[in-house]
């Protein structure tokens, strides 16, 4: 098998990981695609191929997740640590919807510890050549982190964006599991005329079948305010073209309303998890 059909073989897993790590699938696919020109380009004897594209694919998203919070104050000072109990706690049901629900709480580092670690298996010795740190202090970064996600919500539950932004995370990731866990059972979606006459369905009902339509789409829709609630929109150059209108409740969607006329697009301000985008 040749360089090229190892990397094709391996792409799928590495998509995974950078999924798993940036929260979104359009930019995972970057990344590997950033690793794989890496690969092209190097002249370097490279004994274990999977190893050294874990390694580059890791980094690149370290790199990205940098260049969103580009000073990780809480990452700086690592003393030691000791083992921590929570270690043995299964998360299984929680890591794919915590790492999109509490994304702006973790740093860079942290991150990539928590994924690799408890969605993916890999040792911490591993995770701390990839970080460039000791095996213990991958350990504390994993056990901040894990501390991070299993921390409740000041509210007793997730702030209307973070339900919103954990969504369509999972619509564009094809997370049908989580899709399913943050549609209400009766949850609909309907829209309005101008949307309709742009090319989105009129109704549809039922948990299964709102999850089935969202299921790897809404790739192009970005975060937004449709005046004071948290929803996302279609932009075609530059402009907001459809609006998806949330209704939430308990942390769950009860409906999802596609709006396209003039009156509603007005009231779309771009924005970074709960806040408006400067």
């Amino acid at each position: 098998m040749d360089q090229t059909d190892m990397f094709e073989a391996e792409r799928p897993r590495l998509v995974g990981i950078a999924s798993r790590v940036l929260g979104d699938h359009a930019e995972a696919q970057d990344i590997v695609q950033q690793a794989w020109l890496r690969l092209h380009r190097t002249d370097a004897e490279i004994d274990n191929l999977p190893a050294w594209l874990t390694t580059v694919t890791t980094r690149l998203c370290l790199d990205r997740l940098r260049s969103r919070t580009p000073v990780p104050v809480d990452d700086v000072e690592l003393g030691e640590t000791v083992n921590d109990p929570a270690e043995d706690v299964a998360l299984a049901d929680t890591v794919g919807l915590a790492l999109h629900v509490v994304l702006d709480r973790l740093s860079p580092r942290e991150r990539v510890a928590f994924v690799l670690h408890d969605s993916f298996g890999f040792e911490f010795p591993t995770i701390a050549s990839l970080l460039d740190t000791t095996p213990s202090a991958a350990r504390k970064l994993a056990s901040r982190a894990r501390a991070k996600v299993a921390q409740p919500h000041p509210e007793g539950r997730p702030a209307d964006w973070e339900v919103v932004d954990a969504f369509m995370a999972a619509a564009k990731n094809g997370d049908f599991d989580t899709l399913l866990r943050l549609l209400a059972p009766d949850a609909a979606v309907t829209a309005d005329d101008a949307a309709v006459l742009v090319g989105t369905p009129r109704q549809i009902q039922g948990r299964d079948e709102v999850a089935t339509f969202f299921n790897g789409s809404a790739a192009a829709a970005l975060p937004v305010f449709i005046g004071d609630r948290p929803g996302t929109a279609w932009f075609h150059l530059g402009a907001a073209r459809v609006v998806f209108d949330f209704t939430l409740d308990d942390g769950l969607v009860h409906a999802i309303t596609f709006r396209a006329a003039p009156d509603v697009l007005a009231q779309v301000v771009r924005r970074h998890g709960g806040r408006p985008r400067s």
